[in-house]
């Protein structure tokens, strides 16, 4: 008997909250910057503000709260604004904030495998980019470049090791994405199909998350900042 999507959502929301629970050291500040990304990744989610249109071009800006509220919150709120976001895309299946014609006819195969599709790279995605910002932050002294990188391999994995993959994983035998692979070798099919917008959404979420993380690194809302803070103020009572 397959498990129905919204059983899936209520467990994960129920091991999240336990985890903000056992989980002391998260301030009023950074739990209040967590609920901000998430306004604003429904914000951009159900109106033009998430997408920039160059042309042919169509950059999507959704995925940069998630990277910030992994870089705040490690990879706790790195899983929670991800599941949002997973929410979100899997809504467009089902003509919520729009609809996604690839969504849409993914759902029409198999609902629970396109809301796996949709859902599980942006949960995964958020989870595992808290995790690499506190281990690029212990050893790069630059906060910017820890955050930078965090952005980068955020649109890396999320596009290519994640949803793509999934995409060719669960639904390759199907007619409508052997269709879309015409015949291409897997890599050539995932380079050609995520094309120019992954590098350019690559580039926006480097400098963008880069920038903003350093932002508030300045205003003491990441880990860590307070506790340096704290020991240069004890360096200089010393002296």
């Amino acid at each position: 008997m397959p498990v129905s999507p919204y059983r899936i959502v209520s467990l994960i929301q129920g091991t999240i909250t336990r985890r903000i629970n056992m989980n002391k050291k998260f301030t009023t500040s950074q739990i209040t910057l967590l609920g901000l990304m998430v306004a604003i990744l429904l914000l951009m989610a159900y109106t033009p503000l998430g997408y920039l249109n160059i042309g042919p071009l169509a950059i999507t800006f959704n995925i940069i709260p998630v990277a910030i509220s992994a870089i705040t919150m490690g990879p706790v709120g790195g899983a929670i604004a991800g599941a949002v976001f997973g929410l979100t895309s899997f809504g467009q299946c089902i003509g919520i904030g729009g609809t996604s014609i690839m969504g849409a006819t993914l759902f029409g195969i198999n609902p629970f495998l396109a809301f796996v599709q949709r859902f599980i790279p942006r949960l995964v995605d958020g989870l595992l980019l808290g995790y690499i910002f506190q281990g690029f932050a212990k050893n790069q002294k630059n906060i910017y470049v820890s955050c930078a990188v965090t952005g980068f391999l955020l649109r890396i994995s999320e596009h290519i090791l994640f949803f793509m993959a999934l995409l060719v994983g669960l639904f390759g035998n199907t007619e409508y994405v052997q269709g879309l692979m015409g015949g291409k070798k897997l890599i050539l099919f995932i380079c050609t199909f995520v094309g120019i917008n992954a590098v350019c959404e690559m580039i926006s979420a480097t400098v963008i998350t880069g920038a903003v993380g350093a932002a508030l690194y300045k205003a003491r809302l990441l880990p860590g900042a307070e506790k340096k803070k704290a020991d240069k103020a004890v360096k200089a009572a010393e002296v």
